[in-house]
């Protein structure tokens, strides 16, 4: 998809949420944050925050290692990714890896798809890599997959991986002038949206633990 359709199928789909009325809207997509975020802000705010999820590059460049940024092939080259790098990686030497149809794979719970696009993606990770931005929200999803792949990759070295979901988490909150209460009693519901029409979680969400936590199934999952 060209960036404009990404932008404009985000907008369709923020819309439909705002819709319901929410205290907040959280882009739970790299790709459609770095595309769309500022029509995202345009359309909904000041009513309705709109708080993007980005990758993960700053914190990884932080120590001065050798980064590696997973992401989408639409993310990777962005002009929104390559600008963070400008900003806070110039001390790290990144390389930019193009995952092209992991999220799908994730999305579908294939397994075998997986296990493939995730070698192919290690195999374009150099073998020094010290620090691993995952740069699309579904890979955390199969982070236990990459650091098996890498662990290979890298002859078991010891690194250190960085996802956007506590910091995302964190900063929703703090949008809404609230703090993070973990104690506090699960009395949430949840609402799929399907092309704007209210749906069903898709199956394969089950096949992961924060997917069975959506769903109120099972214990909570740690960051």
């Amino acid at each position: 998809r060209t960036p404009a359709d990404l932008t404009g199928r985000a907008l369709g789909v923020a819309r439909a949420a705002a819709g319901h009325r929410p205290d907040a809207l959280i882009v739970a997509c790299n790709t459609a944050t770095v595309h769309a975020l500022p029509a995202l802000r345009a359309a909904l705010e000041p009513a309705i925050p709109v708080v993007g999820t980005v990758p993960a590059i700053k914190p990884a460049a932080a120590p001065g290692g050798r980064v590696a940024i997973w992401a989408t092939p639409a993310t990777t080259g962005s002009p929104y990714q390559r600008g963070l790098i400008r900003d806070f990686a110039t001390g790290a030497r990144v390389t930019e890896v193009p995952c092209p149809g992991l999220a799908d794979a994730v999305e579908r719970g294939d397994a075998a798809a997986i296990a493939a696009t995730v070698a192919a993606a290690a195999a374009l990770t150099p073998a020094d890599v010290t620090d691993v931005v995952l740069g699309c929200t579904h890979y955390e999803l199969v982070e236990t997959a990459i650091r098996a792949a890498l662990a290979e990759r890298t002859g078991g070295a010891e690194l250190r991986y960085h996802g956007s979901a506590e910091p995302v988490a964190v900063q929703a909150l703090r949008r809404l002038g609230a703090l993070p209460e973990p104690g506090l009693p699960r009395t949430g519901t949840l609402t799929v949206l399907l092309s704007g029409e209210e749906g069903a979680l898709p199956a394969a969400a089950l096949g992961y633990a924060e997917g069975r936590l959506l769903a109120g199934e099972g214990a909570p999952v740690g960051s």
